[in-house]
């Protein structure tokens, strides 16, 4: 396969100067965003299959159209892997048969986050597979580190890895997860081996960009969360 993504484009040289600022905001202020009604349904129906599957959990956050869900179901066939995506087109691809221990579900990440926190889910892994960066540097309360929810996202716990082609973006991960839980994340390169978890880790595999991955192991912390 041949491909030309494009690379990212920013005017961002180092970790944003307010980062460290906004992940105190939200380690400190509770944030009073109402959860949709819709993802507490979707959250209903996927605690409900969880419970049936009776298997240590796999979050695949922002799955897209699911196919990084259905390899990680066939690499962890003794785990329950749920992939949480809001765009029911994107959910809708045709990627194959999703295998008995895969879920999909259509729901807002910064509330589905929150609801497993309070059910107390303790997911053994946790993916986060090329999230949309929003590069430019006032966007950074878009990107997960620079959000509200993000202690939700490092409260859950679990062995949390993250890949990009934005190597920034990971830097800024690691700064965050280690200002909010103290443990210190692994950043290396990625070189993808035989299988993609993602149409895009293929496509910016089959460009040229480098791409890169960060790895932590942390503990399941529901008061980062604050209420």
């Amino acid at each position: 396969m041949h491909a030309n993504s494009r690379a990212i484009v920013t005017q961002q040289t180092a970790p944003h100067e307010d980062l460290s600022r906004r992940v105190s905001r939200a380690l400190t202020h509770p944030w009073q965003k109402p959860l949709a009604s819709h993802t507490r349904i979707a959250f209903g129906a996927a605690r409900t299959w969880l419970h049936e599957q009776d298997k240590p959990l796999i979050l695949d956050a922002g799955c897209g159209v699911g196919l990084s869900t259905r390899r990680l179901a066939a690499r962890f066939p003794d785990h329950a892997v749920i992939g949480i995506d809001r765009s029911a087109d994107r959910l809708s691809r045709e990627h194959g048969e999703l295998p008995d221990n895969a879920l999909l579900v259509r729901a807002d990440l910064v509330d589905f986050w929150r609801l497993a926190l309070q059910e107390g889910w303790q997911p053994a892994r946790h993916y986060l597979l090329y999230p949309n960066p929003y590069p430019k540097p006032a966007h950074l309360k878009m990107r997960w580190h620079g959000h509200p929810v993000f202690p939700a996202l490092a409260g859950l716990g679990g062995e949390l890895e993250a890949r990009s082609n934005w190597r920034l973006y990971l830097e800024e991960l690691a700064l965050a997860l280690a200002q909010a839980t103290g443990r210190e994340p692994y950043l290396e390169p990625c070189e993808p081996s035989g299988e993609y978890l993602t149409p895009f880790e293929h496509k910016y595999h089959a460009s040229g960009q480098p791409l890169w991955r960060l790895t932590v192991t942390l503990a399941h912390r529901p008061a980062l969360l604050p209420t």
